[in-house]
Protein backbone atom coordinates (compact mmCIF):
# COMPACT_ATOMS: atom_id res chain seq x y z
CA UNK A 1 0.00 0.00 0.00
CA UNK A 2 1.13 3.50 -0.95
CA UNK A 3 1.81 5.51 2.33
CA UNK A 4 2.77 8.86 3.15
CA UNK A 5 6.10 9.34 1.04
CA UNK A 6 4.24 7.12 -1.38
CA UNK A 7 1.48 10.00 -1.53
CA UNK A 8 3.54 12.97 -1.01
CA UNK A 9 6.10 12.08 -4.07
CA UNK A 10 3.26 11.63 -6.27
CA UNK A 11 1.41 15.19 -4.55
CA UNK A 12 4.75 17.19 -5.69
CA UNK A 13 4.53 15.49 -9.34
CA UNK A 14 1.30 16.39 -10.16
CA UNK A 15 1.60 19.68 -8.25
CA UNK A 16 4.66 20.22 -10.45
CA UNK A 17 3.04 19.67 -13.84
CA UNK A 18 -1.18 20.41 -12.74
CA UNK A 19 -0.96 23.56 -10.72
CA UNK A 20 -2.64 26.58 -12.75
CA UNK A 21 -3.66 24.20 -15.74
CA UNK A 22 -7.45 23.84 -16.79
CA UNK A 23 -9.05 20.75 -17.10
CA UNK A 24 -10.31 20.22 -20.26
CA UNK A 25 -11.99 16.68 -19.76
CA UNK A 26 -12.67 14.06 -17.88
CA UNK A 27 -13.44 10.28 -18.61
CA UNK A 28 -13.94 7.97 -16.07
CA UNK A 29 -14.17 3.99 -17.17
CA UNK A 30 -14.97 2.49 -14.23
CA UNK A 31 -16.76 3.73 -11.28
CA UNK A 32 -16.70 1.16 -9.15
CA UNK A 33 -13.63 2.16 -6.64
CA UNK A 34 -13.66 1.63 -3.36
CA UNK A 35 -16.48 3.95 -2.83
CA UNK A 36 -18.40 4.61 -6.39
CA UNK A 37 -16.84 7.86 -8.23
CA UNK A 38 -19.11 10.14 -8.43
CA UNK A 39 -21.65 10.09 -12.09
CA UNK A 40 -21.26 13.54 -12.44
CA UNK A 41 -17.65 14.18 -11.70
CA UNK A 42 -16.99 14.70 -15.25
CA UNK A 43 -18.74 17.70 -15.54
CA UNK A 44 -17.87 19.19 -11.73
CA UNK A 45 -14.58 19.34 -13.39
CA UNK A 46 -14.39 20.00 -16.58
CA UNK A 47 -13.17 23.78 -17.19
CA UNK A 48 -11.73 24.44 -13.84
CA UNK A 49 -8.46 24.79 -13.00
CA UNK A 50 -6.07 23.34 -10.65
CA UNK A 51 -4.69 25.72 -7.55
CA UNK A 52 -2.87 23.21 -5.88
CA UNK A 53 -2.45 19.79 -5.14
CA UNK A 54 -1.64 18.84 -1.50
CA UNK A 55 -1.61 16.23 0.55
CA UNK A 56 -3.37 15.32 3.92
CA UNK A 57 -1.83 11.65 5.76
CA UNK A 58 -2.87 9.18 2.75
CA UNK A 59 -4.77 11.41 0.86
CA UNK A 60 -4.19 13.49 -2.21
CA UNK A 61 -6.03 17.03 -2.28
CA UNK A 62 -6.58 18.60 -5.63
CA UNK A 63 -7.84 21.63 -4.60
CA UNK A 64 -10.10 23.62 -7.12
CA UNK A 65 -12.03 26.81 -7.08
CA UNK A 66 -15.26 25.09 -6.52
CA UNK A 67 -14.05 22.35 -4.10
CA UNK A 68 -11.70 19.35 -3.53
CA UNK A 69 -11.02 16.29 -5.55
CA UNK A 70 -9.93 13.48 -3.03
CA UNK A 71 -7.79 10.98 -4.62
CA UNK A 72 -6.43 7.90 -2.39
CA UNK A 73 -4.52 5.32 -3.79
CA UNK A 74 -5.96 2.13 -1.79
CA UNK A 75 -3.42 -0.69 -1.98
CA UNK A 76 -2.27 -0.70 -5.97
CA UNK A 77 -3.13 2.55 -7.29
CA UNK A 78 -1.27 5.18 -9.03
CA UNK A 79 -1.58 7.82 -11.28
CA UNK A 80 0.53 8.57 -14.50
CA UNK A 81 1.31 11.44 -16.85
CA UNK A 82 1.82 11.48 -19.81
CA UNK A 83 2.30 14.20 -22.16
CA UNK A 84 0.53 15.04 -25.51
CA UNK A 85 2.24 12.89 -28.57
CA UNK A 86 3.53 10.45 -26.22
CA UNK A 87 0.30 9.05 -24.85
CA UNK A 88 0.20 4.87 -24.43
CA UNK A 89 -3.07 2.81 -24.95
CA UNK A 90 -5.44 2.98 -22.33
CA UNK A 91 -4.38 0.14 -19.97
CA UNK A 92 -7.16 -2.80 -18.12
CA UNK A 93 -6.99 -0.94 -14.79
CA UNK A 94 -6.89 2.90 -15.93
CA UNK A 95 -9.87 3.75 -14.42
CA UNK A 96 -10.14 7.50 -14.71
CA UNK A 97 -8.36 10.01 -17.03
CA UNK A 98 -8.07 13.44 -16.48
CA UNK A 99 -6.75 16.14 -19.41
CA UNK A 100 -5.05 19.25 -18.16
CA UNK A 101 -3.63 21.44 -20.79
CA UNK A 102 -2.54 19.10 -23.67
CA UNK A 103 -1.04 16.49 -20.68
CA UNK A 104 -3.08 13.64 -19.26
CA UNK A 105 -3.13 12.26 -15.86
CA UNK A 106 -4.51 8.24 -15.28
CA UNK A 107 -5.59 6.73 -12.40
CA UNK A 108 -4.60 3.26 -12.14
CA UNK A 109 -6.08 0.81 -9.81
CA UNK A 110 -6.10 -2.88 -10.43
CA UNK A 111 -7.49 -3.79 -6.75
CA UNK A 112 -10.09 -1.19 -7.09
CA UNK A 113 -9.22 -0.11 -3.13
CA UNK A 114 -8.53 3.27 -3.85
CA UNK A 115 -10.70 6.13 -3.99
CA UNK A 116 -11.87 9.35 -5.97
CA UNK A 117 -14.19 11.96 -4.33
CA UNK A 118 -15.66 15.03 -5.01
CA UNK A 119 -16.12 17.62 -1.75
CA UNK A 120 -17.51 21.15 -2.76
CA UNK A 121 -16.32 23.82 -1.20
CA UNK A 122 -19.94 24.88 0.14
CA UNK A 123 -20.07 21.86 1.82
CA UNK A 124 -17.47 22.97 4.76
CA UNK A 125 -14.12 22.57 5.45
CA UNK A 126 -12.05 19.99 3.83
CA UNK A 127 -9.86 18.83 6.71
CA UNK A 128 -13.44 18.31 8.30
CA UNK A 129 -14.30 15.88 5.85
CA UNK A 130 -15.41 12.24 7.42
CA UNK A 131 -11.61 10.69 5.73
CA UNK A 132 -9.97 13.75 7.16
CA UNK A 133 -10.90 14.63 10.19
CA UNK A 134 -10.22 12.49 12.87
CA UNK A 135 -6.04 12.30 11.38
CA UNK A 136 -3.40 12.10 13.54
CA UNK A 137 -0.68 14.89 13.53
CA UNK A 138 1.18 15.21 10.58
CA UNK A 139 5.25 14.02 11.09
CA UNK A 140 6.85 17.42 9.89
CA UNK A 141 4.02 19.37 12.09
CA UNK A 142 6.42 21.62 13.94
CA UNK A 143 4.20 20.54 17.10
CA UNK A 144 5.21 17.15 16.53
CA UNK A 145 7.83 15.96 19.17
CA UNK A 146 8.61 13.41 22.08
CA UNK A 147 5.75 15.67 24.08
CA UNK A 148 3.23 15.35 21.73
CA UNK A 149 3.72 11.01 21.40
CA UNK A 150 3.98 11.20 25.38
CA UNK A 151 0.15 13.03 25.50
CA UNK A 152 -0.68 11.02 22.67
CA UNK A 153 0.06 7.60 24.30
CA UNK A 154 -0.33 8.13 27.94
CA UNK A 155 -2.93 5.10 29.49
CA UNK A 156 -2.44 2.68 25.87
CA UNK A 157 -1.56 -0.40 26.31
CA UNK A 158 -1.63 -1.19 22.42
CA UNK A 159 2.36 -1.93 21.24
CA UNK A 160 3.80 0.75 19.77
CA UNK A 161 4.10 -0.23 16.23
CA UNK A 162 0.69 -0.88 15.89
CA UNK A 163 -0.39 2.35 17.22
CA UNK A 164 1.97 3.98 14.69
CA UNK A 165 0.10 2.23 11.84
CA UNK A 166 -3.40 3.35 13.69
CA UNK A 167 -2.49 6.69 12.33
CA UNK A 168 -4.13 8.24 15.44
CA UNK A 169 -1.22 9.68 17.17
CA UNK A 170 0.86 10.65 13.78
CA UNK A 171 -0.12 9.88 10.25
CA UNK A 172 1.49 8.27 7.16
CA UNK A 173 4.10 5.93 9.07
CA UNK A 174 3.66 2.60 7.55
CA UNK A 175 4.82 -0.93 8.40
CA UNK A 176 8.55 -0.02 6.74
CA UNK A 177 8.49 3.26 8.19
CA UNK A 178 7.57 2.42 11.44
CA UNK A 179 9.69 -0.58 11.81
CA UNK A 180 12.71 1.81 10.36
CA UNK A 181 11.59 4.55 13.04
CA UNK A 182 11.36 1.84 16.14
CA UNK A 183 15.03 0.51 14.98
CA UNK A 184 16.44 3.98 14.87
CA UNK A 185 15.38 5.18 18.17
CA UNK A 186 15.78 1.33 19.52
CA UNK A 187 12.58 0.67 20.54
CA UNK A 188 10.99 -3.01 20.51
CA UNK A 189 7.73 -2.67 18.44
CA UNK A 190 5.74 -4.93 21.25
CA UNK A 191 6.39 -2.21 23.95
CA UNK A 192 3.34 -0.59 25.02
CA UNK A 193 2.98 3.27 24.01
CA UNK A 194 1.81 3.96 27.66
CA UNK A 195 5.54 2.88 29.20
CA UNK A 196 7.61 4.38 26.65
CA UNK A 197 9.34 7.89 28.20
CA UNK A 198 10.04 11.26 27.07
CA UNK A 199 13.63 10.93 26.06
CA UNK A 200 12.92 7.71 23.84
CA UNK A 201 9.61 9.32 22.04
CA UNK A 202 12.20 12.34 21.32
CA UNK A 203 14.50 9.98 19.74
CA UNK A 204 11.27 8.61 17.98
CA UNK A 205 10.20 11.48 16.96
CA UNK A 206 13.26 12.47 15.58
CA UNK A 207 13.31 9.28 13.58
CA UNK A 208 10.31 9.38 11.74
CA UNK A 209 10.76 12.37 10.37
CA UNK A 210 14.46 11.96 8.88
CA UNK A 211 13.25 8.22 7.77
CA UNK A 212 9.99 9.83 6.09
CA UNK A 213 12.50 12.89 4.35
CA UNK A 214 15.06 10.35 2.84
CA UNK A 215 12.29 7.81 1.99
CA UNK A 216 10.73 11.08 0.34
CA UNK A 217 14.09 11.89 -1.59
CA UNK A 218 14.28 7.75 -3.10
CA UNK A 219 11.07 8.10 -4.46
CA UNK A 220 9.40 5.96 -1.58
CA UNK A 221 9.31 1.89 -1.36
CA UNK A 222 8.25 -0.44 -4.11
CA UNK A 223 7.16 -4.10 -2.71
CA UNK A 224 5.06 -5.09 -5.23
CA UNK A 225 2.75 -2.22 -7.09
CA UNK A 226 4.13 1.55 -6.28
CA UNK A 227 5.65 3.21 -8.98
CA UNK A 228 6.01 7.27 -9.45
CA UNK A 229 3.78 9.19 -12.10
CA UNK A 230 6.26 8.35 -14.28
CA UNK A 231 6.60 4.66 -13.72
CA UNK A 232 9.71 4.52 -11.53
CA UNK A 233 10.35 1.85 -8.43
CA UNK A 234 11.03 3.92 -5.47
CA UNK A 235 14.19 3.19 -3.79
CA UNK A 236 14.25 3.34 0.03
CA UNK A 237 14.21 -0.43 1.02
CA UNK A 238 17.69 -0.29 -0.43
CA UNK A 239 18.65 1.91 2.76
CA UNK A 240 16.88 0.21 4.95
CA UNK A 241 18.56 -1.16 7.66
CA UNK A 242 16.04 -3.48 9.61
CA UNK A 243 13.21 -4.10 7.37
CA UNK A 244 13.48 -7.25 5.41
CA UNK A 245 16.94 -8.17 6.74
CA UNK A 246 16.00 -11.58 9.00
CA UNK A 247 18.80 -13.06 9.38
CA UNK A 248 21.34 -10.47 8.75
CA UNK A 249 23.46 -8.83 11.10
CA UNK A 250 22.73 -5.63 12.68
CA UNK A 251 24.44 -2.57 11.18
CA UNK A 252 24.83 -1.25 14.88
CA UNK A 253 25.62 -4.29 16.65
CA UNK A 254 25.90 -7.59 14.11
CA UNK A 255 23.21 -9.45 16.50
CA UNK A 256 20.83 -10.99 13.85
CA UNK A 257 17.45 -9.14 12.87
CA UNK A 258 14.80 -10.97 13.84
CA UNK A 259 11.29 -10.82 12.66
CA UNK A 260 8.03 -11.08 13.88
CA UNK A 261 4.34 -11.07 12.99
CA UNK A 262 1.61 -7.90 14.49
CA UNK A 263 -1.51 -7.79 13.69
CA UNK A 264 -0.70 -9.35 10.15
CA UNK A 265 1.88 -7.34 9.31
CA UNK A 266 6.15 -7.90 9.49
CA UNK A 267 8.11 -6.68 11.68
CA UNK A 268 11.89 -6.51 11.90
CA UNK A 269 13.83 -5.86 14.65
CA UNK A 270 17.18 -5.82 16.62
CA UNK A 271 17.01 -8.34 19.35
CA UNK A 272 20.17 -6.40 21.34
CA UNK A 273 19.82 -2.82 20.34
CA UNK A 274 15.90 -2.83 20.69
CA UNK A 275 15.49 -4.52 24.18
CA UNK A 276 11.47 -5.22 25.93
Amino acid sequence: MPELPEVEVTARALGQRFEGCRIESVRVHEHRLRWPIPRQLPLLLQGQTITRIARRGKYLLWHLPEGVLISHLGMSGAWRIHESGAVPGRALHDHVEVLCDGALARLNDPRRFGALLWHAHADGDILAHPLLADLGIEPFDPRFDGAWLVAATRGRQMPIKQLLLAGTAVVGVGNIYAAESLYSARIHPLTPAGRIGRVRYERLAAAIREILAMAIEVGGSTLRDFSSVHGVAGRYTEFARAYGREGLPCPRCLAPIRRLVQGQRATYYCPRCQRR
